[in-house]
């Protein structure tokens, strides 16, 4: 709100900015909680990549904004993603973990998103009185969304290599089964077969 004065006056109607983003963030609810349902498995994890680097890129473009309606805009594409980023937040946790550990995946998600939430005004509050601006501070916060989405990347590739080494395993404790299977079956022939010819031989 600070910024939205120092750049574009006192009398500026800086709530509707707010509301902008409480808005859409209910929509983009309903519409990514809708999109998830269809995309199977790990793969939501890309949805809460592509909420990340626009959230990021968004923040990045507050400072650049010369105009008031602009700022709006990138205020209702923040939101929108924001809500996104929520609905799916414990899906994907679900997807991971699975129900047995989700609520301790969530609880942990939340506590680290505390600590930037917590420190972040303050930084901000610094740098604005070191530099005159909240310009560098809305720089910075853009950064690790970006890096956290590109991080989410290679959550898919993990899983699906895990899959894959934990299927492989499967048919290797299989093929080991069966063989023993056979081995016990070929034991019991020669078993049956020794008592078979025993009794013609007295």
């Amino acid at each position: 709100m600070n910024h939205v004065q120092e750049r574009f006056g006192e009398d500026t109607n800086k709530e509707i900015l707010l509301l902008c983003i409480g808005i859409t963030s209910c929509l983009g609810r309903f519409i990514f909680g809708s999109v998830a349902d269809f995309v199977k498995g790990s793969k939501k994890v890309y949805l809460q990549v592509i909420s990340f680097l626009i959230i990021g890129v968004m923040s990045m473009m507050i400072p650049v904004c010369q105009i008031f309606g602009g700022l709006i805009a990138v205020c209702l594409l923040m939101g929108l993603f924001d809500g996104c980023f929520i609905c799916i937040m414990a899906p994907i946790a679900f997807e991971l973990v699975g129900a047995k550990d989700v609520s301790q995946a969530i609880g942990f998600l939340l506590g680290l998103m505390s600590v930037p939430m917590v420190a972040g005004p303050p930084i901000a509050g610094f740098l604005r009185d070191k530099l005159g601006s909240y310009d560098v501070a809305f720089y910075l916060a853009g950064i690790p969304p970006i890096i956290g989405g590109l991080v989410l990347c290679l959550i898919p590739w993990v899983e699906a290599r895990n899959k894959r080494k934990q299927k492989e395993e499967g048919l290797s404790k299989e093929q080991g089964v069966s063989q023993k299977m056979i081995e016990d079956e070929n034991i019991c022939g020669n078993v049956s077969g020794l008592f078979a010819v025993r009794p013609a031989s007295w």
